[in-house]
């Protein structure tokens, strides 16, 4: 008498085979059902159809959808220098709808590919671009991406067939957040028009130990300067993205408003005077303001020596300024832009126009 095979017989194990390759497949369509119902990332976005609840932690991801929108007709650009800046403000400032679109630590490459998204589906009336200092480097056509994901897919115009990229955990999850968001169960992670406050909250603030980190920041400069390797970047050295940011002030429509700002760091985050790094600095800004000036755009400079940038407590380290400084900048942009005259007591200098 022979014994069954306890691993059971080849028929059953094709049965088994392809039960299992049938659920695998209704579970993958499942998925990307449920994804492609719930246009996470706003494939689907554009005039007469808003964008879903923002909920992926990286803005790359999110922000294409506002951009399609159509929505806003006024938008901010730039890195969490300018993230503070609430559409809200701008918009009693300026008119018109805004969103800010800033980005963490975004290189020039991943800011003006966003920008070029926006200028394809909106027409502004009002555009205001941040400009920090990787928009001079010289590195900065090779370095154009972070350890951030960035997908390019989101970017084209034709990312509404980019479903199937979808099909991946992260975007479950994030399928999933925005569904619970819809539900009232969760918060979105971001405004609709992209803004978030991603300081501590006030009340939080600590003054020691905000000048801990601009001190430590300090430090570490003069410690990487003092490296027997090291070498300034050459006032003269290429700045190759600021072809970019020509570009983007030529596709705006002549009649929108755009400013470019430098925005403020604490002045241990700055050049010192007669350094090689200021002397770069300079450089970068009189490039800035020929651009700018050749697109009628406001060039309005905070990164000066000034009550904002000297004061400590205005700084949560050398990069991210508080709150009411935020409302200020505002305010201040509002000014620079109607008298087209430097406030340095205030903060601020408007460049002069040099061909």
């Amino acid at each position: 008498m022979t014994r069954a095979n306890p691993a059971g017989t080849p028929s059953e194990w094709r049965h088994f085979v392809l039960l299992f390759l049938g659920v695998a497949a209704l579970a993958g369509l499942a998925c990307i059902g449920f994804v492609a119902a719930l246009d996470p990332y706003g494939l689907r976005a554009g005039p007469g159809r808003a964008p879903g609840p923002l909920m992926d932690g990286n803005q790359r991801f999110m922000y294409p959808q506002v951009a399609r929108s159509g929505a806003y007709d006024g938008a901010v650009f730039g890195t969490s220098t300018l993230r503070l800046l609430d559409p809200a403000e701008l918009e009693r400032a300026f008119g018109g709808r805004f969103a800010n679109l800033s980005m963490n630590a975004a290189t020039p490459y991943e800011q003006a590919e966003l920008a070029r998204l926006y200028l394809r589906h909106n027409r502004p009336k009002t555009l205001v671009f941040g400009i920090d200092p990787t928009w001079c480097e010289p590195e900065a056509a090779e370095r154009r991406l972070t350890f951030r994901a960035f997908p390019a897919w989101l970017y084209r115009p034709d990312a509404a067939w980019g479903v199937l990229r979808q099909v991946n955990g992260q975007s479950v999850s994030t399928a999933a957040d925005a569904l619970l968001s819809r539900l009232g169960i969760i918060r979105a992670r971001l405004a609709a028009n992209g803004y978030a406050v991603f300081t501590p909250p006030e009340g939080f603030y600590d003054a020691a130990r905000a000048q801990a980190h601009i001190r430590s920041a300090r430090a570490a400069q003069a410690a990487a300067e003092a490296e027997p390797g090291y070498r300034p970047t050459p006032a003269d050295a290429p700045m190759p993205a600021l072809g970019w940011l020509d570009a983007l002030l030529a596709q705006a429509p002549p009649e929108t408003r755009t400013l470019v700002v430098f925005p403020p760091v604490h002045v241990a985050q700055q050049g010192a005077p007669g350094s090689p790094a200021a002397e770069r600095e300079a450089a970068c800004k009189a490039a800035v303001t020929r651009i700018g000036a050749a697109h009628g755009a406001t060039v309005v400079d905070f990164r000066i020596p000034s009550p904002i940038t000297r004061q400590d407590t205005n700084y949560w380290d050398p990069l991210h300024y508080r709150l009411p400084i935020a409302v200020r900048i505002v305010t201040d942009l509002k000014a620079a832009q109607e008298s087209g005259r430097d406030d340095p007591e205030g903060g601020y200098r408007v460049p002069a126009h040099a061909p």
